[in-house]
C-alpha cells in the first residue's frame, strides 16, 4: 500500500470542503486520520487524529507552526505574485481582532510573515518570500485558498 502524499491530503481536504459531510475518518494500515469541518462538533469519544505518515494531519499546537515552505513569487505586471504555500484557509492576523501581518504599503522581506493558514487545526505561517512593498492584499481573511493562489502583490525593491 502506498503512502499518502501532500497532494493526496490536499485533495482530500478540497474534497470535504466542497461536500455536505462534516467528518470523515480514514484508515490506512498504520495511517489514522480524522477530519472534521471548523464549527463541527466532534463525535463522541474520537480519538485524536493520528499521522504517523501524513505530518499535517498532526494534533495542532497552540502556537503557529514555522512559516510554511515559500512558493516562488510569480511576476506580474503590478510586481510579484505571492503565492499560498498550501490549500487551507488564509488569515490575515494571529487571532481575531489583532493587527493584521502586513497591509498594503508596508515594506516586506523574504522572511516577513504576511498570513495564516490553517489546514486542519494546524497554523502555518506563511512567508513573502520576497523584499518589497506590498502593493495589493488579494486573498481575503478567512477565504479557503488554493495552493499557489495569489495571496498578496508585492513590488520587489
Amino acid at each position: 500500500m502506498s503512502e499518502l502524499t501532500r497532494d493526496d491530503i490536499d485533495y482530500i481536504l478540497k474534497l470535504i470542503d466542497g461536500s455536505s459531510f462534516d467528518e470523515l475518518k480514514l484508515e490506512m494500515g498504520d495511517l489514522k486520520l480524522e477530519l472534521r469541518k471548523p464549527g463541527a462538533a466532534p463525535a463522541p469519544a474520537a480519538p485524536a487524529a493520528q499521522a504517523a505518515a501524513a505530518p499535517t494531519a498532526a494534533a495542532a499546537p497552540s502556537a503557529p507552526s514555522p512559516a510554511a515552505p515559500a512558493s516562488a513569487p510569480k511576476a506580474n505586471p503590478e510586481g510579484l505574485d505571492v503565492p499560498a504555500p498550501l490549500l487551507g484557509t488564509f488569515y490575515h492576523a494571529a487571532k481575531p481582532g489583532a493587527a493584521p501581518f502586513v497591509q498594503v504599503g508596508d515594506r516586506v522581506q523574504p522572511d516577513t510573515v504576511i498570513g495564516i493558514i490553517e489546514v486542519m487545526k494546524l497554523m502555518n505561517q506563511v512567508e513573502a518570500g520576497i523584499a518589497g512593498i506590498v502593493t495589493e492584499i488579494t486573498a481575503s481573511n478567512g477565504e479557503l485558498v488554493e495552493h499557489g493562489q495569489c495571496l498578496l502583490r508585492v513590488k520587489p525593491a
